[in-house]
């Protein structure tokens, strides 16, 4: 950081506190006391109050929690109990039943996106969304999502996987701009989990569930337990599963010639497209606090969660695989001479190749070829063991009372968060080692870590002004371990056309290990003003000084207005059981590319229809000369200019909230278009040390070359019905891509980034109680047509249907009876699935592996 950013930046932070203290003195608070920014997330009780979470919310602002009809923004809230029914034990699928703004999916190859999936909230990429844990920033997985349908190639998000549903009481998606408030990422909004935080008390549960096809069984079984007194407390929440894979799979049509010609080693499919392997899916948090003295409180929390997914990549034809089985799209087969000599490559006809040079071949030691290793073809599979942990410690209290800190909260927090991917390779080679190359492989790690101090400040002058202010300091580092050396060695035969490092997925280099980190400091002042006694105004202002992108500031105007209020004040209306309340608020924002995003390596393959084979693309830094020959330059932060406005009704407890959204974005970062690669360029990569490069065909790098428009609309209608509830949602998200460079963004990725998510989704919701024990719930979602880049289809959209029924037992007994997608709807079929053999689009909105079948046995005490 320069020396002027450290001044600007203390000077800054000196003025909000001086901003704070000096209106204290202008007036002697006589006003309740109200909780701070770390009180909210670690006890809402009080001996005093008692603040109900299911009614209240904390995110969105540092005042009391107030009522989301209250709020200046758009929130939704869910409930631990809502998240706990259900089946699926992956917290991103359970999102997209409750929030239809949230966008996630199967990512069957898709290299690490398998590892940890891409979400979406509206509309925006995984990264331009922040997770808050007890109101703290959590920190981003170490996977950058190079595969992603178009969308998410490139986004580095968190890994919302590693929460299990039964530590949560309640959970808070705020739909709105708020980087002025919490800083980067928060573009598309944010989401705030609140653990459980009781002293007494727990809970078991055992999930069994299974695909209607007759696969892709999972099963989890988790705990809480809340122990201690009100003064010391933990509440402890353990979760263990494991999900099988599922197969939707048509063989492909060049296996179906190899078979019909006589080759019996091709499986059948030759290429599955189904939910990954997920083994030894380990979660565990601890949310924790203690009274330290009268006015200052302990708290924190900490998680670790560990899992092994694998998945598959693409089939290695035994014929036409370049740099492996043909170096000419399967005329002849490859034949690698170990002594170095020429040997001619051996005719293939009709999908055999001349079965008496072959016997040559594999008479001669001298000579070699991968049919000798693989007479079938091969399909390599990929995958990684992830460990996810964090820990979060802070003390918190109120100023002894005197005429100048009456009320004044502070709150001083360190959190420490660390995601580590150890990828692995198998049933795949390194072609240009001949025989002696190993079968399986360790390609290297990619580890993130994030340290965040905060220092918050609250206090409430009135019942018609609050403020708050607080400096942060963030360092964020990304690293990648070098591979094992096979990886990406370039071995004796790459000279005769074998292709170099771990086909599939290439191991780390010497040149593309190395550790990265970036520092940043921010502080920012928040306060809400009532001008009336109606009429609420919240401002935020946040200035940040990064150590490599320099200073950003964001600022946010939000209001909220009682129109019913008024109007009742005035003695205009008379029915207070009626509530209108306009809303709406403007802010700015940003996003900071991340460590890893600006300096990794990475090879991807992937599957070509233009040249109907798998091409080998290459991820390289936007900074790398070859990137630079083609438009690539240091990257900048996004910025985005957010607006929302909207309004609250409710009239006898039916409640409807409408709430249109515009967010601009300038500078947007995501991957360029596929470049072909020069012999040129391949010799500079090669000669910086880059080996993948021997292998690469197309290569792409980060840009920041083009704006975007996303705007739309959200619809909420809950209305009480005797016994039960029923909640319509609709959501209509449109992206437009109003700016771009066209050497570094094609018509391709233009269509990806408007057109890869349904524009439309909607679903409506009825509960229903039967009896005091026994309740039932049915919900009808639908969701809009969608673009599949990898299959070039546009896919329409469907309605599903799912149904749930609990019944609870006096003794604290549990039981959940559901299916998902009850009517076992599929995506439309994909017209060209002989290419790679996928029956459905692979990245169906809504998945593609038909009705889903769950139970859950549980105890509360």
């Amino acid at each position: 950081m320069s020396q002027t950013g450290k001044i600007t930046l203390i000077s800054l932070s000196a003025i909000v506190l001086l901003f704070v203290l000096s209106a204290a003195v202008a007036q002697e608070s006589t006003e309740p006391e109200m909780s701070s920014d770390a009180e909210m997330s670690s006890d809402m009780e009080s001996e005093e109050e008692v603040i109900e979470l299911e009614e209240q919310v904390v995110i969105g602002s540092r005042a009391r929690p107030r009522s989301v009809i209250d709020s200046a923004v758009p929130i939704d809230t869910i409930r631990g109990d809502e998240l706990a029914k259900q089946g699926v034990t992956d917290l991103q699928d359970l999102f997209r039943n409750l929030v239809p703004s949230y966008n996630v999916n199967l990512q069957p190859i898709s290299d690490a996106g398998t590892v940890v999936r891409p979400a979406n909230l509206r509309g925006l990429a995984p990264d331009h969304t922040l997770v808050l844990v007890n109101n703290k920033r959590r920190h981003r997985a170490a996977v950058i999502h190079w595969l992603g349908n178009g969308l998410a190639d490139g986004a580095q998000g968190p890994d919302l996987s590693a929460i299990p549903a039964i530590a949560l009481k309640q959970v808070e998606v705020l739909r709105d701009g708020a980087s002025a408030q919490y800083g980067s990422d928060a573009i598309a909004g944010v989401i705030n989990f609140q653990l459980k935080d009781s002293h007494e008390g727990g809970s078991f549960e055992f999930k069994p569930s299974i695909y209607q096809y007759g696969d892709g069984r999972q099963y989890a079984i988790a705990g809480n337990i809340g122990l201690g007194s009100k003064a010391t407390w933990t509440n402890l929440s353990l979760e263990y599963g494991g999900a099988d894979p599922t197969i939707r799979s048509v063989q492909r049509d060049d296996a179906k010639a190899l078979e019909d010609a006589g080759n019996i080693s091709v499986r059948n499919p030759a290429q599955i497209w189904g939910q990954p392997i997920v083994e030894g899916d380990l979660k565990f948090f601890a949310n924790y606090g203690s009274v330290l003295t009268d006015n200052i409180d302990f708290y924190g929390h900490a998680n670790y969660a560990s899992k092994r997914v694998e998945g598959g990549f693409f089939f290695r034809n035994p014929n036409t695989r370049s740099g492996v089985f043909s170096t000419d799209g399967g005329e002849t087969l490859l034949v690698g001479s170990l002594t170095g000599e020429d040997y001619p490559n051996i005719p293939i006809t009709n999908h055999k190749p001349d079965p008496v040079e072959l016997a040559k071949v594999f008479n001669d030691p001298n000579l070699f070829t991968f049919q000798e290793m693989f007479p079938g073809g091969f399909t390599p599979r990929f995958g990684a063991n992830t460990v996810d942990s964090s820990i979060l410690v802070g003390v918190k209290g109120t100023a002894l009372e005197s005429m100048l800190t009456s009320g004044l909260g502070w709150d001083l927090s360190g959190y420490f968060g660390r995601h580590h991917a150890d990828f692995f390779i198998f049933n795949t080679v390194n072609a240009s080692l001949g025989p002696d190359t190993p079968t399986d492989f360790d390609p290297g790690d990619y580890i993130q870590t994030d340290y965040n101090v905060n220092f918050d400040v609250t206090y409430p002058l009135s019942d018609m002004l609050f403020f708050a202010s607080g400096l942060e300091y963030r360092n964020e580092g990304f690293e990648v371990l070098e591979g094992q050396r096979e990886s990406y060695q370039i071995g004796p035969l790459a000279g005769q056309g074998f292709s170099a490092a771990s086909n599939g997925f290439s191991g780390f280099s010497q040149i593309a290990a190395g550790e990265w980190n970036r520092y940043n400091y921010a502080a920012y002042l928040e306060s809400e003003i009532r001008p009336l006694k109606h009429w609420l105004v919240g401002l935020a202002v946040r200035g940040e000084d990064f150590e490599d992108f320099g200073q950003t500031l964001n600022y946010k105007v939000a209001t909220n207005i009682g129109i019913t209020d008024f109007l009742e004040d005035a003695n205009m209306i008379a029915n207070d059981q009626m509530i209108l309340k306009f809303r709406g608020s403007y802010s700015t924002g940003f996003r900071a590319p991340t460590p890893g995003q600006q300096n990794t390596f990475n090879v991807t393959t992937e599957f070509n229809f233009e040249r109907d084979d798998l091409v080998n693309n290459g991820t390289i830094p936007s900074t790398n000369p070859a990137a630079a020959e083609v438009g690539g330059k240091p990257l900048e932060p996004e910025t985005s200019n957010n607006f929302t406005s909207g309004f609250t009704f409710e009239v006898r407890d039916i409640n409807l909230t409408v709430d249109l959204f515009d967010i601009r974005m300038k500078d947007r970062l995501a991957l360029s278009q596929d470049f072909e690669l020069t012999e040129d360029q391949k010799e500079k990569l090669l000669d910086a040390g880059v080996t993948s490069a021997a292998n690469l065909q197309e290569f792409r790098f980060f840009t920041n070359d083009f704006d975007t428009t996303t705007q739309g609309i959200d619809i909420v209608l809950t209305v009480p019905v005797p016994n039960g509830d029923v909640t319509a949602v609709y959501n209509r998200t449109e992206t437009t891509v109003t700016d771009h460079n066209p050497e570094t963004l094609d018509d391709l990725r233009i269509k990806e980034l408007e057109e890869n998510l349904p524009r439309q989704r909607a679903s409506l919701t009825a509960t229903q109680s039967i009896t005091s024990q026994w309740s039932v719930l049915g919900r009808g979602s639908y969701f809009g047509d969608w673009y599949d880049s990898e299959d070039d289809e546009t896919y329409t959209g469907k309605l599903l249907f799912d149904a749930e029924t609990s019944y609870m037992a006096a003794s604290g007994i549990i039981i959940t009876l559901g299916v998902q997608n009850l009517l076992n709807t599929y995506p439309d079929e994909n017209p060209k699935s002989g290419n790679i053999g996928n029956q459905y689009g692979q990245f169906s909105p809504f998945g593609f592996n038909g009705a889903f079948w769950y139970a859950k046995f549980g105890y509360t005490f």
